[in-house]
């Protein structure tokens, strides 16, 4: 399993809600309707940065590597921000964070 994180953030209470609208409420479900053999689920955090801009953290669950090229294209690295996000975004990861599972404790 492949864990896959990036953060992006946003400057202003206002930028930060719409872009939460945005994820929650078109991109997410955009993704998740590509129905992406492999992918698991896509989770979206929020929290207030020391720097007074929010951070959002999107964590993807992938059953391998094959679904991640899949969804990410040819670098699995790059981050797929699409244009109206960047918009929200005061900046971003331009490269996504990828761990692979080693045990799972139940």
């Amino acid at each position: 399993m492949i864990l896959r994180t990036w953060r992006g953030w946003t400057a202003t209470p206002e930028a930060a809600d719409a872009y939460e609208h945005l994820v929650n409420g078109t991109i997410a479900p955009a993704i998740m309707r590509r129905r992406i053999r492999g992918l698991r689920d896509l989770s979206v955090f929020r929290r207030p940065d020391a720097d007074g801009d929010t951070e959002f953290l999107t964590v993807m669950t992938f059953d391998g590597w094959p679904a991640v090229e899949e969804f990410a294209g040819q670098d699995p690295t790059a981050a797929v921000v699409p244009k109206e996000a960047r918009a929200l975004l005061s900046h971003h990861e331009e490269h996504s964070q990828h761990y692979e599972l080693l045990h799972r404790h139940p």
